[in-house]
C-alpha cells in the first residue's frame, strides 16, 4: 500500500539523506557514530507520509518545516524536546509546525511520525470542519496533546496505520489508504488543536436542505468504488462534513458513513453474485473492508448470509 521503504544501514549520512526526502529540513547536528546502527520504514501516499526508524547513536537533530505539518514521537529513556517556546514533554507525541524543534537523546531510540502536506491538511480540516476560514498555524494548533489520553490515542492510531502501511504483503486498496490518511489527519488535529475541537462542536448547517442528502446519496452511489472518503462526499454535496452528518441524521436516522458502507457492500455482493475466483478478502479490501472477518459480518447482517454461500450459490 503506498510507496513502500525500508532501509537499514551502519553509515550516518543515510539517516540525513533518507530523513531529507521526507522532512527537507531535517538536520543532523551531534551524532556519535561508535554504535551507529539505523533501521527505516516508511510509506508514502499523495500528500501524506508515515515513518518510523531506530537509531541506535547518541544524537542531536532538528527539524524546521514550513510546507509540512508533522506529528511526531521519540521514545528513548534519555530523550530532550526543545522549542523557543519551551521544553517539551519527551514523553508524549509532539507538533513541529512554525518553528524550529530540537530532539536529543542518548544510545537508541525509536521514532515515530505523521507528515502531512500543509496546505492539503488545512484544506482538509476547514472540510472537516466547515469553517473556511480555520488555518493551521501556531495560535490554532499547539506543540504538545491537549491530555494525556490524547497523547495516548494518537499513539494507538499510529500503530494501526503503521501495521497496514508497512504490510508489504497486502493487496493495494486506494479506498482505505484515503480512509487512513483521513483517520491520521483527524486524529492528529483532534489531538495538539483545541481550536478544530471546537470547531467540530459547532454545526454552521443546522437546517441543511435535504438536496444536499441527495446529492451526496447520488455522488456515494456513483463513486462507491472508489477511494472517496465522507470529506469528498460532503464535498460534492456542497456542505461541511460536520453538515452532512447531521443532516443524514435528521433525513435518514443514519450516518454517511453508514450509507457509503451500504453501497460498498452491495458492490462487494454484486461482484460475488456473477461469479469470482477472487479471495474473499481481496475482495474486501478492494471494496474498503480492511478486516475479512468485519467485512463477513456486516455482509451477513445485510444479505443473511457469508459471503462464501454467496461465492457457492447457497
Amino acid at each position: 500500500m503506498g510507496e513502500l521503504l525500508t532501509l537499514e544501514s551502519r553509515d550516518v549520512g543515510d539517516v540525513e539523506e533518507t530523513w531529507h526526502r521526507f522532512v527537507p529540513s531535517a538536520v543532523l547536528q551531534r551524532v556519535d557514530p561508535r554504535t551507529f546502527g539505523f533501521s527505516w520504514t516508511s510509506a508514502s501516499l499523495p500528500g501524506f507520509s508515515i515513518v518510523r526508524y531506530q537509531l541506535v547513536a547518541s544524537v542531536q537533530a532538528s527539524i524546521h518545516p514550513e510546507d509540512q505539518l508533522m506529528a511526531c514521537r521519540v521514545a528513548s529513556r534519555g530523550a530532550w524536546i526543545g522549542t523557543p517556546r519551551g521544553d517539551l514533554n519527551a514523553g508524549m507525541p509532539w507538533v513541529a509546525l512554525d518553528g524550529p524543534t530540537t530532539a536529543r537523546w542518548q544510545e537508541k531510540a525509536d521514532v515515530r511520525a505523521f507528515i502531512f502536506d500543509r496546505a492539503l491538511a488545512e484544506e482538509d480540516a476547514r472540510r472537516l470542519t466547515g469553517d473556511d476560514r480555520f488555518a493551521l498555524r501556531a495560535t490554532t494548533i499547539g506543540p504538545s496533546p491537549v491530555s494525556r489520553d490524547v497523547g495516548s490515542h494518537w499513539e494507538r492510531v499510529f500503530q494501526h496505520a503503521a501495521g497496514s502501511l508497512f504490510a508489504p504483503t497486502q493487496p493495494d486498496s486506494a479506498i482505505i489508504e484515503a480512509e487512513l490518511r483521513r483517520h491520521a489527519l483527524h486524529t492528529t488535529l483532534a489531538a495538539f488543536s483545541p481550536a478544530f475541537r471546537r470547531a467540530l462542536e459547532r454545526t454552521a448547517q443546522r437546517r441543511a436542505a435535504p438536496r444536499s442528502v441527495r446529492r451526496a446519496i447520488a455522488y456515494m452511489e456513483e463513486h462507491a468504488h472508489e477511494a472517496i472518503t465522507i470529506d469528498d462526499v460532503a464535498a460534492a454535496a456542497g456542505i461541511s462534513t460536520r453538515g452532512l452528518q447531521y443532516a443524514f441524521r435528521r433525513s435518514l436516522d443514519h450516518t454517511p458513513m453508514e450509507y457509503l458502507r451500504r453501497q460498498r457492500l452491495a458492490g462487494a455482493h454484486a461482484e460475488m453474485e456473477v461469479g469470482t475466483r477472487a479471495p474473499i478478502a481481496e475482495i474486501a479490501r478492494r471494496w474498503g473492508f480492511a478486516s475479512a472477518s468485519r467485512f463477513a459480518k456486516h455482509y451477513r447482517e445485510a444479505y443473511g448470509r457469508t459471503p462464501r454461500q454467496t461465492l457457492r450459490g447457497d
